[in-house]
């Protein structure tokens, strides 16, 4: 008996040390530090940094409801908008009646913060991403939106259509995707006009 537990548990037990070592440890480890050297600022979070403090991802968004602001994309995370612990879609289909409710709800909110506003509502200021926690809109949305934030904050729209330029984000390698626009970054630029 002594000798069947030698021959099958320490054999055992040394290869799960082993691999313990080698894949919960030295392989992360190894990978982190690859990643940390080629690209720091994506291993770091991709934060956007503002007077030497963090204010948020480049890659995860931000809820913003007052109207000097361009509004992001509905966050599907409950009970606190964007919450990355709690990404995920809704889970909701379209003949769902707690969508629609939703949607109608988000369509209200617009139509109550810009009255005037003729232009089609574009569906990703509506519709959650399938994380719900995407940073971006698309060029569209805050076309839709450029006019209130112009107005709101007393700007020129001409300006604030330049601000919305300057972060936009073109299809990735030129083929996927569609076209973006950072809501984090172009709120923060607004900011920073003062």
């Amino acid at each position: 008996m002594k000798t069947l537990l030698q021959d099958t548990f320490r054999p055992g037990l040394s290869l799960f040390v082993l691999l313990t070592l080698i894949a919960g440890i030295a392989y992360p480890l190894a990978v982190t530090g690859v990643v940390s050297a080629l690209l720091p600022d994506e291993a770091a979070g991709s934060l956007i940094v503002r007077d030497g403090q963090p204010v948020g991802s480049r890659l995860i968004g931000q809820s913003f409801t007052d109207p000097k602001y361009f509004w992001g994309r509905p966050s599907a995370t409950a009970p606190q908008p964007y919450n990355a612990a709690a990404s995920g879609g809704s889970n909701q289909g379209p003949l769902n009646p707690a969508l629609f409710d939703a949607v109608q709800a988000r369509i209200a909110a617009l139509k109550a913060a810009d009255p005037d506003n003729a232009l089609p509502i574009p569906a990703d200021l509506v519709t959650a991403s399938g994380s719900g926690l995407d940073p971006h809109i698309s060029p569209a949305a805050a076309a839709y939106q450029l006019a209130r934030v112009a107005r709101v904050r007393g700007l020129d729209p001409q300006a604030v259509a330049a601000l919305v330029e300057q972060n936009s984000e073109g299809r990735q390698w030129g083929f996927l995707g569609e076209a973006r626009v950072n809501v984090l970054a172009l709120n923060l630029a607004l900011d920073a006009l003062k």
